[in-house]
């Protein structure tokens, strides 16, 4: 199905949820997901227990799960016995029940019955299927399974009154929960259904195979000769990145058929995803096949992210990384998505164990997601991991029941979300004015090469990614809003809500893409652009003049020649003032020296240490646009060098953008409802903060109620500015409501 026509035929039945539920992950006794216990009807009296625990914790909602084995046994022989429990529990106790569904755990039956559904790797291997990752969905008796179980599962929850909307999946790659380490470099799904599906998108976007011969310089006579690419070549990789984006698709249309399954039945309940990860810190070259964050949300009600900030490091996230992941999932879904997993207690894999969670950093995660829009939060779990490498991690109480200050924490923030929830479901977080450039193309030049995870949620690190995290965390300290916009959303003409737009790690561009960057700046945007802007377009072949796609003419200046340091560090001086910094101050850049040739009229901000251009500052039109002969996104993540990030943030304030709130030390984010406003405050300090919060608001009286304690004060405006006095514990928060009296 075209994801296109996809799209068409959801918008009569997407559904918004009325609630903000902020649950915790229960699926019956301490079987960890996907697993169950077996028995319902005998543990139904240990399960109402958990469950007024977890109610009397602060928790309305829980989580539960089905997998695919459980439900079907055999073909057609549903059991759901154990969800049907937990409604009935729920139901009794006044509780609502979300269901995550998992059909990566499949039967045997399905082998059995369709020997030829396994995966298939990029080397010809065909993946067995054990507890996981089950078969492949292009497969046509596959497919059609695993959506009449969706909808069977609609057709029993029909009625219930706790039933109250679903995840639809956990997690989405083409494989997942399986790990193929006796597989070098592996990559899936090359089997023929997946394989045909290709040919199908291919023949969607070319229209002719003289056509596709000609992008792909290739000989082919007919369809059934086309195979996705294999291999890296010096010749073409038109191939591959075609290959790539229909993988990106292809996770898309799947969710989408998952979705339109239970909306046809329950249409009036939200169908939710999430992903493991924001597509900031995961690749679009992932070998198991990893989804795009701006398009997984056109297809379901909301989408979201899992939220680990130490899963099994020793040293957790820090505050930057913890809100470029939120504001990242928050861009992608227009300010309303979900928290799918949060992690409630230490992590775990195998030996490797975090630092410990403790109730304060439970608090500032949860409030950190509410602070972006987050419509729902689903702690995981209730109970730590019975079973597995993750066994004994994870969990929000111990394993013999007994209930912890992470608990009452998170029960806390739970009580206090239900007590304002109209106030927080319907807000808005503050717009922002300066936007980061998220770019899958970015990842593909040269072509295919590998992609090397983490440990945690697939994470990859890389220089596109720190390219895009490094900006933000240099920007983070002054508060000042960011959002993250999608390339084709560029090409869509959605930039131009902003008054600047940073280009980081700008390789490969498409053609519509860098001409509606150049109509943003003719329009009076500023455009920040690191190296070699449009080097090659969507096919990976070279422009002409760099930067491409016309951005020459926009900048003022051209590549006069380009040169990898051999330190990778790349040193420059600034010889005029710029922003907060004067003439002779030194920066330092990453991998490429890139010199530039101005033209007559642009302006040389800075140098390299041989004198050539570094940065070339130039108007176009109603705008302006800045040329940087380097990737300072990326030099800034790695060395945290506070002089680059001052240039960084002069370059956001030369674009007309001022931090909302005055610098305190404090990470501050505003929401709006209506009149009202609703400031989030974290310190993220190590001792307590008694430094004021001080907001721009018109002139007059205002009465400020702490959304958690439910105190109240008044307090008026002084030259345009309130003033709120509030001692902050270390690596907590403070949540307030304003209101104009």
């Amino acid at each position: 199905m075209k994801l296109a026509a996809l799209l068409f035929t959801l918008l009569a039945t997407t559904a918004q949820a009325a609630d903000l539920p902020i649950a915790v992950w229960y699926g019956g006794g301490k079987a960890r997901a996907p697993m169950l216990e077996p028995d319902p009807a005998k543990r139904k009296e240990a399960w109402r227990a958990d469950m007024q625990s977890i109610k009397a914790t602060g928790f309305d909602t829980i989580r539960c799960w089905i997998d695919w084995a459980s439900a079907e046994p055999r073909e057609k022989e549903y059991n759901f016995q154990t969800l049907e429990t937990l409604t009935e529990l729920a139901d009794e106790l006044g509780m609502k029940v979300f269901l995550q569904v998992y059909v990566d755990s499949a039967p045997d039956w399905v082998g059995r019955k369709y020997p030829d559904s396994h995966f298939i790797d990029i080397s010809g291997a065909k993946m067995p299927s054990h507890a996981a990752p089950g078969y492949c969905f292009d497969h046509p008796g596959v497919g059609k399974a695993v959506l009449d179980l969706y909808s069977a599962i609609a057709e029993r929850m029909k009625g219930r009154k706790s039933f109250a909307g679903w995840d639809l999946w956990s997690e989405p790659h083409v494989i997942n929960w399986a790990y193929a380490t006796y597989l070098p470099s592996s990559e899936f799904c090359f089997c023929p259904y997946t394989v045909g599906r290709f040919r199908g998108w291919l023949q969607n976007k070319y229209g002719t195979l003289d056509k596709l011969n000609t992008a792909w310089y290739r000989r082919f006579e007919k369809w059934d000769e086309v195979e996705p690419n294999r291999l890296g070549t010096i010749l073409s990789y038109t191939d591959f990145i075609d290959w790539r984006m229909f993988i990106i698709d292809k996770l898309a249309e799947d969710l989408g058929m998952r979705y339109k399954a239970v909306k046809s039945v329950l249409p009036q309940l939200p169908a939710t995803s999430h992903a493991a990860a924001p597509s900031l810190f995961t690749s679009p070259l992932g070998g198991d096949g990893v989804p795009d964050d701006f398009k997984m949300p056109k297809v379901v009600d909301y989408w979201g992210t899992s939220f680990y900030p130490k899963h099994a490091y020793p040293v957790g996230r820090d505050a930057a990384w913890r809100a470029a992941l939120l504001d990242f999932t928050r861009s992608a879904t227009n300010n309303a998505f979900y928290v799918g997993e949060l992690q409630s207690g230490f992590g775990t894999i195998a030996l490797r164990i975090s630092s410990t969670v403790t109730p304060t950093d439970l608090r500032n995660w949860m409030w950190s997601t509410l602070a972006r829009g987050a419509k729902a939060v689903n702690v995981y779990a209730w109970y730590p991991m019975s079973s597995g490498y993750e066994s004994g991690g994870f969990g929000l109480i111990n394993l013999d029941g007994t209930v912890t200050e992470r608990a009452k924490a998170a029960g806390k923030v739970a009580r206090a979300v239900a007590a304002n929830k109209d106030l927080i479901v319907n807000a808005t977080p503050a717009p922002a004015e300066v936007a980061i450039v998220y770019n899958p193309l970015a990842y593909m030049v040269g072509g295919r090469r590998p992609a090397y995870s983490t440990a945690g949620q697939g994470e990859v690190a890389s220089i596109e990614r720190n390219s895009m995290l490094g900006v933000y965390r240099a920007l983070f300290p002054t508060n000042t809003p960011v959002d993250f916009i999608h390339a084709d959303q560029i090409a869509e003409g959605k930039g131009s809500k902003y008054k600047a737009i940073y280009l980081p790690y700008p390789l490969m561009l498409s053609g519509a893409t860098g001409r509606a960057l150049v109509d943003f700046v003719k329009s009076g945007g500023t455009l920040i652009a690191e190296a070699r802007a449009g080097w090659n377009d969507e096919r990976g072949f070279a422009t002409n003049i760099i930067p491409g796609h016309g951005l020459h003419q926009v900048c003022g200046c051209r590549e006069d020649a380009i040169q990898t340091t051999p330190s990778g560090k790349t040193d420059l001086e600034l010889v005029a003032d710029f922003g907060a910094l004067k003439a002779g101050t030194k920066l330092r850049g990453s991998l490429f020296q890139e010199s530039l040739a101005p033209a007559e009229g642009a302006r040389v901000i800075a140098r390299f240490a041989d004198g050539t251009p570094a940065i070339v500052a130039n108007d176009f039109g109603r705008g302006r646009m800045l040329t940087i002969g380097t990737f300072f996104g990326s030099a800034y993540e790695n060395d945290r060098d506070e002089t680059l990030a001052k240039f960084l943030r002069s370059a956001v304030e030369w674009a007309g953008v001022k931090p909302p709130v005055e610098p305190t030390g404090l990470e501050i984010r505003r929401m709006t409802n209506g009149a009202d406003t609703i400031v989030v405050a974290f310190n993220h300090a190590t001792a307590r903060s008694s430094e004021p919060i001080r907001l721009s608001l018109r002139d007059g009286s205002y009465r400020v109620r702490d959304l958690e304690s439910g105190k109240v004060s008044d307090i008026a405006t002084e030259g345009g500015k309130l003033t709120i006095a509030r001692d902050i514990e270390a690596n907590d928060v403070w949540v307030g409501q304003i209101t104009r009296r």
